[in-house]
């Protein structure tokens, strides 16, 4: 029988009390005879289950959205009855679905749409043209409507080293605000125009947080990072609820052809909330949304239990209980606060243990003087605030890529650990960068690293961007996810769309190999001296981890009686191929809930 997408979930009242004896050890598998039909049966396939043993089985029942047994095929014909939808899989690879601890999908979605630079490594006038492009067909809207460019790859830019600074786009000749986006979020470019509407001159200091990049003469050059984006940002129309709506439904369909069945989103605003609530009213959330929301560190600063109060009102507010098996919208943890910036030259705004490198006019490379910025909160400062919401039952999600960054959130959750008496894990996003003395302690404070996986490979901002300035040893090193997961981390996915594009097999097959599919004779071999991880490592990374992550592993991220059924169905078994294949899998069908959200067999 052919199984296709649902206009509504079949997960009902009755699905809690099944879940509630099915977790309990009561499994319809042990209740012999009597046990009632299946809505779907799955059987014939390769199911890896990611279970204890990460055991493989041939079939899987269903019923009001819930696992309700895993096994042969044999022990799956007592469920079969009048209705039941019967899969025939033909052998094909069924796995837990995707959960993805660290994405902006709001961002994400808009981008689908829009004026983007789409990735792409640009020469100057390459950049100059996709954006004329974009100012041509806005040649009707009124001069002070701003151009937000999306998906500018600044460390991309054509020949190495090139970057864009305002003359670049004052060349366009444009009456209105530029405003380029870098696809990591922590730099933009913008012309005259925009410093000018914005009120950003010689004058203009620097706040914490953020800075603004200045020529000899002192004059702003255009480039903006981290915090000092925001004097900018305000010059663009906010989105409307419809906006901000599309958007949100456009990534969920994203989200469910890579087979997705779970995120968590960064900085998640109430417009989002709004967004994502409002299709949950509607029927129509395909995945299981976990909102993290921004906490005020300025305020928190003086203040944690009253920043950590406005945080549980929003989760108050926009809290969606999941309806049977049917997908919600949780809010686990906050994030992603910013301890640091990124590694990539010519930004270098990550916070590190000992100098970046620079280049002598021998060519060769020595320690200079600067380490990136101080973390832009001490660790006492974050403790407080980490404490204080670990107390309420949520995680903080810092963002942290230098090696001193990374250091300074441990040695906040140490101190937090010793105050609050938690089980909960700690989050750190990114952790591109982890001085080897403090891989045992992620497992030892129960912290777990979500990490953006398709970055552990030879690429521009890797090379480029990366390799001299930071030293052979620390280069050896860099994406240390082997290391973190033989020291007993429990690593997440977290793909960080649309800071970089939404393929979650190139960032498992990336997770194994350490290699650029696409690089090309440009960037061959592996990324430098990290182990990668064997193929059930990665799907579990994939799957259940991220799962913890979201305080969610309990009911979802394996495929074992009494979860729900969050699968999906792919093309090709990828623990039998080449896993240089990996990034060619397709994904054949996404169930989220026993609903189908994508495809059909």
């Amino acid at each position: 029988m052919r199984l296709t997408p649902r206009s509504r979930a079949t997960a009902g009242a009755a699905a809690v009390l099944v879940a509630a004896g099915l977790l309990a050890g009561c499994t319809a598998a042990q209740e012999g005879p009597s046990m009632d039909r299946a809505d779907t049966v799955l059987r014939g396939g390769f199911i890896w289950t990611v279970d204890a043993e990460d055991s493989v089985q041939e079939a899987i029942v269903i019923r009001d959205g819930l696992i309700v047994y895993v096994g042969d095929d044999e022990g799956a014909e007592p469920y079969i009855g009048e209705g039941t939808e019967v899969v025939e899989l033909d052998g094909r690879m069924v796995m837990p679905g995707i959960q993805d601890g660290h994405t902006h999908s709001i961002g994400g979605g808009g981008n689908l749409a829009g004026c983007s630079l789409t990735y792409d490594p640009l020469t100057v006038a390459e950049f100059q043209a996709r954006i004329q492009e974009c100012l041509d067909d806005m040649a009707d809207e009124p001069s002070d409507v701003a151009l937000s460019v999306r998906g500018w790859y600044r460390q991309a830019m054509q020949p190495a080293g090139t970057d864009a600074d305002r003359g670049v786009l004052d060349a366009l000749g444009a009456d209105r605000p530029i405003i380029v986006n870098s696809t990591d979020g922590h730099s933009a470019v913008v012309n005259s125009v925009a410093l000018a509407a914005a009120g950003i001159t010689a004058a203009t200091p620097d706040q914490d947080g953020g800075h603004i990049a200045r020529d000899a003469a002192g004059e702003p050059t255009g480039i903006l990072e981290d915090g000092a984006i925001d004097a900018v940002r305000t010059l663009l129309p906010a989105p409307t609820e419809e906006d901000t709506r599309a958007s949100a439904a456009a990534a969920l369909e994203a989200f469910a052809a890579q087979g997705v069945v779970a995120f968590m989103d960064q900085i998640a605003g109430a417009g989002t909330a709004q967004a994502y609530a409002s299709l949950h009213e509607d029927g129509e959330l395909t995945a299981r949304v976990h909102l993290s929301p921004d906490v005020d560190m300025a305020a928190a600063a003086t203040d944690p239990e009253a920043a950590v109060a406005d945080v549980v009102d929003y989760r108050d507010t926009w809290t969606r209980a999941e309806e049977g098996a049917a997908p919600g919208i949780s809010v686990t943890s906050v994030g992603e606060i910013f301890i640091d910036g990124v590694t990539q030259a010519p930004a270098q705004t990550a916070s590190m243990l000992a100098p970046y490198l620079v280049e002598g006019p021998d060519g060769a490379w020595a320690p200079g003087t600067s380490a990136g910025p101080e973390p832009y909160y001490t660790a006492d400062q974050f403790a407080a605030v980490a404490g204080a919401l670990l107390k309420e039952g949520i995680a903080a999600q810092p963002h942290a890529i230098g090696d001193r960054g990374v250091r300074e959130i441990l040695d906040a959750y140490e101190a937090v650990r010793a105050d609050v008496d938690s089980d909960l894990p700690l989050l750190i996003g990114h952790a591109e960068n982890v001085d080897p003395a403090d891989w045992p302690r992620f497992a030892e404070l129960n912290v777990q690293p979500v990490m953006g996986l398709q970055w552990a490979k030879p690429s521009f901002d890797s090379i480029e961007g990366t390799k001299d300035r930071l030293g052979p040893e620390r280069f050896a090193r860099s994406e240390p996810i082997g290391s973190l997961t033989d020291a007993g981390a429990a690593v997440a996915l977290g793909s960080d769309w649309p800071v970089d594009r939404l393929d979650e097999w190139l960032a498992m097959q990336v997770a194994v190999t350490r290699e650029n599919p696409d690089g090309g004779e440009a960037y061959t071999g592996r990324l430098g001296e990290e182990r990668g991880l064997t193929v059930a490592e990665a799907i579990r990374v994939l799957t259940l981890n991220g799962a913890a992550a979201m305080l969610a592993d309990d009911v979802t991220g394996s495929l074992e009686t009494g979860k729900y059924a969050d699968l999906i169905v792919i093309d090709q078994n990828i623990t039998e191929i080449d896993p240089s294949r990996i990034v060619d899998t397709e994904v054949l069908l996404t169930m989220v809930g026993g609903r189908v959200v994508h495809g059909g067999i």
